[in-house]
């Protein structure tokens, strides 16, 4: 019987946790990889204590995975993913404010090896559930990865994400991150109240990104996704001009009107000397679950033809379900349950790792 995935994760289920739960519940196993009769995967703790209490559960889960059909070998490693926080509590610093005053050229963000953009010409083309998905591909294939929702007036990955808790600071000034879905993930949703409206000018938008960046205890990532707003605006240049960014992802549907604001996009990365490492279709193809009819309601090919005609590297198609709707609004991105979406979001990641770009 083929190891896959799936299976591996099926018996990890069944090593309990200290405090509750097992690993797979708690949403501690990393980097599964599979390579013939052997399997290799990470159990990251919360902390350095949470993961001395788990070196019990790491042996049992070896044994465990050691069970299945075809498994000869098995290597579980335990690893905290950052420094022990001291008495957690509440951020006492106020997110948004003037930025600081930076010296010299953008600066890079401490222990992210790159730093992805995935930006759009307007809102509505599906640009946070790519970032969401993305994100989770990538962990999925072994990436450290971490995603910041820079969508300061809407954000959104709180919800997408399935986690919506304030993020501790053990000194008022260090943020430590959530996590979920194996990945890293910050976001302005975390410390705000979410019914009421963020009413900030320019400068507090700047100062909020600075803070997400800088402040946040990143860990060591290999690519860290930004979720930016739509539009061309102060956060967009604040990112590009204060931070080096690897590079831009431009997501869009096939129709004009979504087009004419993508071009815009793509311009204003040229004019702030990020590259744009290729274009995605979002929403690209409809196939009736019931009949298997194909419909193409947004059109069909546009960004690829944009693609062509700039000269840029088209990244796929993303086709539109149901699915999506209900896994976004769920908390459990659609790259987690298989099928025809998923597999786009599985391509999309192995090709954008295929191209060294994470």
């Amino acid at each position: 019987m083929t190891i896959s995935r799936e299976r591996v994760l099926d018996r990890l289920k069944s090593v309990d946790c200290p405090g509750g739960g097992d690993l797979v519940s708690r949403d501690l196993v990393r980097a599964i990889q599979i390579e013939g009769s052997t399997v290799r995967f990470v159990i990251e703790a919360e902390s350095a204590d949470a993961a001395r209490l788990l070196e019990a559960a790491r042996s049992q889960a070896e044994a465990a995975v050691r069970a299945l059909e075809g498994v000869e070998h098995v290597s579980a490693v335990l690893t905290a993913h950052g420094p022990a926080p001291a008495a957690p509590k509440p951020p006492s610093l106020k997110i948004g404010g003037h930025p600081k005053p930076q010296d010299g050229g953008p600066k890079p963000v401490s222990g992210v090896d790159r730093i992805i953009a995935i930006g759009s010409g307007k809102g509505g083309v599906g640009k946070s559930t790519v970032s969401s998905n993305l994100a989770v591909a990538l962990a999925r294939e072994g990436r450290r990865v971490g995603l910041l929702d820079a969508d300061i007036y809407g954000p959104s990955q709180p919800v997408m994400m399935g986690v919506n808790k304030r993020p501790a600071s053990p000194d008022g000034k260090t943020i430590i991150p959530l996590h979920a879905h194996g990945v890293t993930l910050m976001s302005i949703g975390f410390m705000v109240d979410p019914a009421k409206a963020v009413v900030w000018r320019g400068p507090m938008l700047m100062g909020a990104l600075q803070q997400m960046l800088g402040q946040v205890q990143w860990g060591d990532l290999d690519v860290l996704l930004i979720d930016l707003p739509p539009g061309t605006g102060d956060v967009q240049l604040t990112l590009c001009q204060k931070t080096q960014v690897t590079g831009a992802i431009v997501v869009s549907t096939p129709q004009d009107v979504a087009l004419l604001d993508a071009r815009k996009a793509i311009d204003m990365f040229g004019n702030l000397q990020t590259p744009v490492l290729g274009l995605i279709e979002n929403m690209s193809t409809y196939v009736c679950p019931n009949c298997g009819h194909e419909e193409h309601l947004f059109g069909h090919g546009g960004v690829k033809a944009e693609a062509d005609r700039l000269g840029v590297p088209f990244l796929g198609e993303i086709p539109l379900s149901l699915d999506v709707r209900i896994a976004g609004d769920s908390g459990e991105p659609v790259v987690l349950k298989g099928g025809p979406v998923a597999d786009a979001y599985t391509n999309l990641a192995k090709r954008l790792i295929g191209g060294g770009m994470s």
